[in-house]
């Protein structure tokens, strides 16, 4: 709640002006809560105003439709069901490690889910060339991502070597699901909870080895964002629907395209949700 101004009493206001000493800062001063420090008399030394609590826009009590899983599989999720204009932001990988990013994320409290897979975020290969040139790759490695953590970004599991699941064996997915997850407890202090399979590629082998390593849903997208902030829809009608999930990738330019992004996501009217908070208000066992 922003402070109240206490406007100056008549008598105080004669007092300023006569210059009495019995005159107080108190008596222009801002109404504080209880148990406060008093405000700093210049304006240059006011603390920078911080925002509290998870970034992103947070359900609404009965918003959102409750989905059982079946059996006792991980749940595979493409949309949030929801009728309220709020989509979520997700990006893949980890080469493009623009500092640019971070700090819009960070500056601008903006909700986004980060799947991060290991080669990537070490640079062990080649990126694909698709996005052009790269500026920062591998440039902050495992400390570009805890500055993501530090700006409330969840760092969920995308692999570790970025295979089509399909084409392995069980235990060989569990491998690439339970190393990954490992890295980034080791790396970022917590264990994923959510997976994204690279391609979107699964099977059921990939949701038992996911459900083995710790991981609550498998998560897939209903758009991807193209460089220059261009969204290519997986519906006929290209455009935005309420609970849509967009797919993003640390790709040049990131910082340009995702503010083009979230300006054109929020000119067509949507809001950015908190996706954690959503998936807890929808998933449910059955």
């Amino acid at each position: 709640m922003r402070a109240l101004k206490i406007m100056p009493r008549p008598a105080a206001v004669a007092c300023v002006l006569a210059l009495v000493a019995a005159c107080t800062p108190a008596e222009t001063a801002s109404v504080r809560r209880p148990g406060t420090t008093s405000a700093p008399s210049s304006p240059s030394a006011r603390p920078k105003a911080t925002r509290h609590g998870p970034p992103g826009e947070q359900p609404r009590t009965g918003e959102v439709r409750p989905v059982g899983r079946a059996g006792d599989l991980p749940p595979v999720i493409s949309s949030i069901p929801t009728k309220r204009k709020v989509v979520f932001l997700t990006i893949d990988d980890g080469w493009e490690q623009d500092p640019g990013f971070v700090k819009q994320v960070r500056d601008q409290h903006i909700p986004i889910t980060a799947f991060a897979m290991r080669d990537a975020v070490e640079a062990k290969g080649t990126p694909d060339p698709a996005g052009g040139p790269g500026k920062y790759v591998g440039a902050g490695k495992w400390g570009y991502f805890r500055q993501l953590r530090n700006a409330d970004v969840a760092i969920e599991n995308h692999t570790l070597t970025h295979p089509n699941l399909r084409l392995l064996s069980r235990d060989a997915q569990r491998r690439e699901i339970c190393g990954s997850s490992q890295v980034i407890r080791k790396e970022l202090g917590a264990r994923p909870t959510l997976f994204r399979p690279p391609f979107g590629n699964y099977n059921t082998d990939t949701l038992r080895a996911a459900k083995s390593c710790g991981i609550e849903a498998v998560l897939l997208w209903t758009a991807t964002v193209q460089p220059g902030g261009k969204i290519a829809y997986q519906v006929p009608d290209k455009r935005l629907r309420p609970g849509d999930i967009l797919l993003l990738h640390f790709r040049p330019n990131l910082a340009g395209d995702f503010r083009v992004l979230v300006n054109k996501i929020k000119r067509r009217g949507f809001e950015l949700g908190n996706l954690q908070a959503y998936l807890a208000a929808m998933t449910v066992d059955r």
